[in-house]
């Protein structure tokens, strides 16, 4: 798709990016909220693509990896930029738009990455999203993909939890509980009031998948309260897609 002539002292420029959020702008504009590799969160106007014949629009939608090109505003701190063309790199739809669990799951990847996003470069960031909405396409467990995202990205915002020794005293476990303010596994001396029960595999579990490795499809219900409690702990905050997942 051609891009539109920018002038030299504000130069366009192309990236991946992610569609995290969109709503409606004008008579036939949209708003995109972008989580680009190279440029962090990006908040720009697409024109005209709610337009029935609009097959730029068509690849601004959640789930597809695009690659963009974006005309900064005057003032990028107050202005919304303008998205200028879009080609489509991969699309995760497939085997998610049609799954509830699976929509679930990917929806509250994306909801979390624009909180932990900021305007700021994150390559890695982008990254695990794309291995996220990859992974949902093959037969893993939808909540153990998302909470293996949730917590890779959290350690790679620097809240990363111990997950065997006492996020408190250093004990060593295994340990049977756990406390997201505290920052992980609790031995019984140091358990404040609140923490969760756990299976000590559940926080192998979360240790496992963490790093990156597979895990047993076992203690998911537990794997996945302590994830969200920790998530929501540091964004001081509920995910709207976790509430649904909650009540589904």
């Amino acid at each position: 798709m051609a891009s539109r002539r920018t002038s030299p002292g504000r130069p366009s420029w192309r990236d991946r990016a992610f569609v995290v959020r969109t709503y409606d702008f004008g008579e036939a504009d949209r708003v995109i909220v972008l989580l680009t590799r190279g440029h962090g969160l990006v908040r720009g106007v697409a024109k005209g693509v709610r337009k029935s014949k609009s097959r730029f629009g068509s690849r601004l939608q959640p789930f597809v990896d695009v690659d963009v090109q974006v005309y900064p505003g005057r003032d990028p701190a107050k202005n919304l930029a303008t998205i200028t063309a879009a080609d489509t790199v991969d699309y995760y739809g497939a085997r998610i738009i049609d799954d509830f669990d699976r929509y679930a799951a990917a929806c509250a990847v994306m909801e979390t990455a624009e909180k932990l996003a900021y305007e700021e470069a994150d390559p890695h960031l982008f990254d695990l999203v794309r291995e996220a909405l990859a992974a949902l396409q093959t037969p893993s467990l939808p909540t153990l993909v998302l909470d293996a995202f949730i917590l890779r990205a959290t350690e790679h915002a620097g809240w990363g939890l111990s997950l065997y020794n006492c996020a408190n005293c250093g004990t060593p476990g295994p340990h049977k509980a756990f406390n997201a303010a505290v920052g992980g596994a609790v031995c019984n001396n140091c358990r404040p009031p609140g923490s969760l029960d756990v299976d000590p595999e559940a926080l192998h579990t979360m240790w496992l998948i963490q790093h990156g490795h597979p895990a047993p499809g076992e203690h998911v219900g537990q794997v996945h309260r302590a994830t969200t409690a920790h998530l929501q702990y540091h964004l001081e905050a509920g995910l709207k897609t976790l509430r649904i997942m909650e009540q589904a």
